[in-house]
């Protein structure tokens, strides 16, 4: 049986790194040309070079996205970019644009195509399509439901891989194509630059009463109305893999290594009890412990979008833009001795002595561990460590390993 592939976001190198220590399969990732996220870190040519190594030595893939809405100025380098990143081993390229699909044809007839989300692919037929024009994955529109994506599969040509969004921040329009922040902002998100307005706060005027502002009723501040809930469907891997989709997306190339670490690896630990109970003869156990976790990052509080059906009223925030947050990364282990039961940490947020927290392993579980001690990186003794990324060390009570991740809860006063 085929195993679902977990692909994780890559927004620079760090991320990349614990996409794969945390257990994602493959990872997408863009270089500083063509792709969708321009505010992103983003590769260049060597750390893309370095990524791709790292990725192969562990037996991992990695995509590189080229799925931005080009015009005429933006074709001039794109041959000399694509030899360099084959020579490079990019495992396959993310695009929308026919004129980049042929450039790729063109200059690399050995290079993976996958199709992007931008492409809006809806359907079985469109599919089969892109199948024809060389395209070996196509990335499904996040309009799909369950049973849209099941017939899909039924009339797809057998070895055209679907590859669908199973986590993250949801785009008011159609599979991200937006005018709203170019009209607004003149920042063109089918470049690579939205501004998301889609977050802000709205008002409603009438063309006859300028300067009149009336609420769009939520309440008397007005309305987030085209901002959507984040997708989440931790609670449903059987149905997605039934379906038969080839590759579990996870949005969030913007988003911190905090993030791309817990969603990893609860999608890993839900994927992997799926097979698990399939190779047992037992029925498949959700725990309410990987929903927990995810609840653990910056959110909008989650929805199921499409998947069961056409969104209703209960999918937006119409509240806030704000995230829900209730846990603070604070900093990542880098060692961990066995004989002595001392951590050393690289900081990412202000850490006390005293404090309870809680440290996230990538593979083993999740320790609660009351900060006894601190010491800097000359042995001093500490009460807090307030300085952005300084080394320090403490004492630990179980077992971590390196690349754990220190948080500790929001207390809400």
């Amino acid at each position: 049986m085929q195993k679902v592939e977990l692909l994780a976001p890559a927004g620079d190198m760090e991320k990349l790194q614990m996409a794969i220590v945390y257990g994602a399969d493959a990872v997408y990732f863009a270089g500083k040309k063509y792709g969708l996220r321009a505010a992103a870190g983003n590769f260049s040519l060597d750390e893309m070079k370095e990524g791709i190594s790292l990725l192969h030595s562990m037996g991992k893939k990695g995509y590189l996205t080229m799925n931005m809405i080009p015009h005429n100025k933006d074709l001039s380098e794109i041959d000399e970019y694509i030899k360099r990143v084959s020579e490079i081993g990019v495992d396959g390229v993310i695009l929308s644009d026919p004129s980049i699909l042929q450039a790729v044809k063109d200059i690399n007839p050995c290079m993976e195509i996958h199709l992007s989300t931008q492409a809006n692919n809806t359907n079985w037929k469109s599919a089969e399509f892109w199948y024809k024009q060389g395209v070996k994955r196509v990335v499904l529109a996040r309009e799909l439901s369950l049973e849209e994506i099941n017939e899909i599969n039924s009339k797809k040509p057998v070895d055209l891989e679907l590859e669908a969004f199973v986590h993250g921040a949801m785009c008011i329009s159609y599979s991200g194509r937006c005018l709203l922040s170019n009209y607004m902002v003149h920042r063109d998100a089918n470049q690579g630059d939205c501004a998301h307005p889609c977050r802000w706060n709205y008002h409603l005027v009438e063309e006859t009463r300028p300067g009149e502002y009336m609420p769009v009723y939520e309440d008397e501040t007005g309305t987030f109305i085209f901002n959507s809930k984040d997708l989440c469907m931790i609670k449903h891997i059987p149905q997605l893999i039934e379906s038969g989709i080839y590759s579990f997306k996870i949005e969030g190339r913007m988003k911190s290594s905090f993030y791309v670490a817990t969603i990893v690896r609860a999608y890993r630990k839900a994927i992997d009890e799926y097979y698990n109970s399939i190779k047992q003869e037992l029925p498949y156990k959700y725990n309410t412990e990987w929903y927990d976790e995810v609840s653990k990052v910056s959110n909008r509080s989650f929805t199921t979008a499409f998947f069961f059906g056409k969104p209703g009223k209960d999918e937006q925030n119409y509240g806030t833009s704000s995230y829900v947050k209730n846990y603070d990364f604070i900093g990542r282990v880098l060692e961990y001795s066995n004989e002595t039961g001392i951590a050393v940490v690289e900081q990412r947020n202000r850490i006390f002595k005293g404090e309870d927290i809680e440290i996230m392993n990538p593979t083993k579980g999740i320790v609660k561990q009351k900060i006894h001690w601190m010491k800097n990186d000359r042995d001093e003794l500490i009460d807090v460590a307030p300085h952005p990324k300084m080394i320090i060390k403490l004492p630990v009570d179980e077992v971590v390993e390196q690349y754990a991740m220190l948080r500790r809860e929001i207390v809400v006063q």
